[in-house]
């Protein structure tokens, strides 16, 4: 029955790419067949699924799921702000350089500004092509160069905090650390969100570095255009500079544990909405149309965890999670053959599904595999990130790539498009290959301070708090995590 699971995880993926249906909607019916088949295999019972309603709820409960309508809000307030076009006519005026340059270094920094901000990747790539793209357009860049620069900065919130999708990760990671070490009796401190927003600092300003460098490579190659910028008014610098500075103090407020990221999210919320209040955005009817739409598109994301939350229930009822352990354990390679197959699986899913789908999907079946052998869930959680990002830039179906592309009205033959992109993936790839030899890279305190912090620290496991875990068996035994002897219903 285990292998059941497999195929339904397939049927999902070809149903969302040929249907067009929404994904929660593929989700519950796969689910229902799944626990139907499982019900009738004798490998689970209606009790297991009647306690399906106190999981959903449990699951609702956690606090760091209110930050969803907030990044949800902020994304809808940016899209009625000027704010992407201000910062790119300042940065445009403030950055060095030859002016054929500007342009392309402008786009980049401002993916790394407003990618955490907007929430997703699909909500970036919109943003970006409404804005950016026309002043591109008007500093002669050419299509092919405005599609890579776009699909690039907004994969840039992917990995650079404080963004929904860390958020998200982080408390699926959390989960996955906890089971993990339920099967293996560690005593580890479990991951959260804050290890993991440092832990990505280092890679994503890597990362942001090397494509700065490709942008300047590609501005030197292409032929110059005689274009004028318009210099920034007061209001654009007021508005880069705030905008920088806010953002810069929530992640660094963030980083250092001043305060949580859902507060995080509550202040950026509160700040644009004022911005937008008294720059008279809300006029007119226009602030329903903004509450329709964020909690539209909250109810969206609301509904796909709980979905998702239903159907990895049925997959750990079928054991398709202990399968999946098992051939992964069964790898050569160790430790770090186990972490690079599971990369491929979640780099594969990205193909047909989104960030959230594979965070509240995929994630919780192949991230505990992991971690029961390897300790450094920090690590782990930042390649998952890079995965997810060199996969949405991947041709031929790499989400970013091919969002920004139907999104453009002059898009360029796809060869061309894959010419200009070839250099960023090469410099995704190589900041994905060097944190994967270097997990030291997602531990900056260890990098500057010069601690020595071990990586899985003796002692009683807890989540940073002073409550500790309960002694745990000394091997390893997934009872706990699937039907065998366990109650995979219970909440998170």
């Amino acid at each position: 029955m285990a292998a059941l699971g497999l195929l339904l995880l397939l049927g999902v993926a070809v149903a969302l790419v040929t249907t067009g249906l929404p994904a929660h909607v593929v989700l519950v019916g796969a689910s229902v067949i799944g626990a139907l088949a499982a019900v009738i295999g004798g490998v689970g019972s209606f009790d297991v699924f009647a306690a399906l309603p106190s999981r959903l709820i449990g699951l609702l409960d956690n606090d760091l799921l209110q930050a969803i309508p907030l990044y949800v809000a902020m994304g809808a307030l940016i899209d009625r702000l000027p704010i992407v076009d201000s910062v790119f006519v300042t940065l445009m005026a403030a950055l060095p350089g030859r002016h054929d340059n500007r342009p392309l270094v402008a786009a980049l920094a401002l993916g790394a500004l407003m990618g955490p901000m907007n929430g997703s990747v699909g909500a970036s790539v919109v943003a970006l092509t409404r804005t950016l793209a026309p002043r591109l357009k008007a500093s002669g860049i050419d299509p092919a160069t405005r599609q890579t620069l776009i699909a690039v900065a907004s994969t840039l919130g992917v990995v650079v905090p404080p963004s929904l999708v860390l958020i998200l990760l982080g408390d699926a990671m959390l989960s996955a650390h906890t089971a993990a070490l339920n099967a293996t009796g560690r005593f580890d401190l479990i991951v959260n969100n804050r290890d993991i927003f440092r832990a990505a600092l280092l890679p994503a300003g890597l990362f942001l570095t090397a494509a700065i460098v490709v942008a300047l490579v590609l501005g030197r190659r292409r032929a110059a255009v005689d274009t004028v910028a318009s210099p920034p008014s007061r209001r654009d610098v007021a508005v880069t500079v705030t905008a920088l500075t806010f953002l810069v103090a929530l992640l660094g407020g963030v980083a250092t544990g001043r305060f949580y990221a859902v507060e995080a999210a509550a202040m950026g919320a509160l700040v644009l909405f004022v911005a937008a209040a008294v720059g008279g955005r809300l006029r007119g009817g226009e602030l329903p149309r903004l509450l329709d739409e964020t909690l539209a598109t909250t109810g969206v994301l609301f509904a796909l965890l709980a979905a998702a939350t239903t159907f990895t229930l049925v997959l750990r009822v079928l054991g398709t999670d202990r399968l999946v352990g098992s051939w992964l354990e069964h790898l050569p390679g160790g430790p770090t053959g186990i972490a690079a197959a599971g990369l491929a699986i979640i780099g594969l899913s990205a193909f047909v599904l989104d960030a959230f789908e594979i965070i509240f999907v995929i994630v919780p079946i192949v991230a505990p595999a992991i971690l029961v052998h390897v300790e450094d869930a920090a690590w782990v959680s930042v390649l998952i990130l890079l995965t997810l990002e060199l996969s949405f830039l991947t041709p031929p179906i790499g989400y970013a790539l091919m969002l920004s592309r139907s999104l453009m009205p002059d898009a360029p033959p796809l060869r061309w498009t894959l010419r200009r992109l070839a250099p960023f993936l090469v410099a995704q790839a190589a900041v994905l290959g060097l944190v994967f030899a270097f997990p030291g890279l997602t531990h900056p305190e260890r990098i500057f301070a010069g601690a020595t912090v071990p990586v899985a620290p003796r002692g009683p496991a807890t989540t940073g708090g002073d409550i500790p875990f309960p002694e745990f068996p000394a091997t390893p035994d997934f009872s706990g995590i699937g039907p065998a002897g366990g109650d995979p219903s219970h909440p998170r």
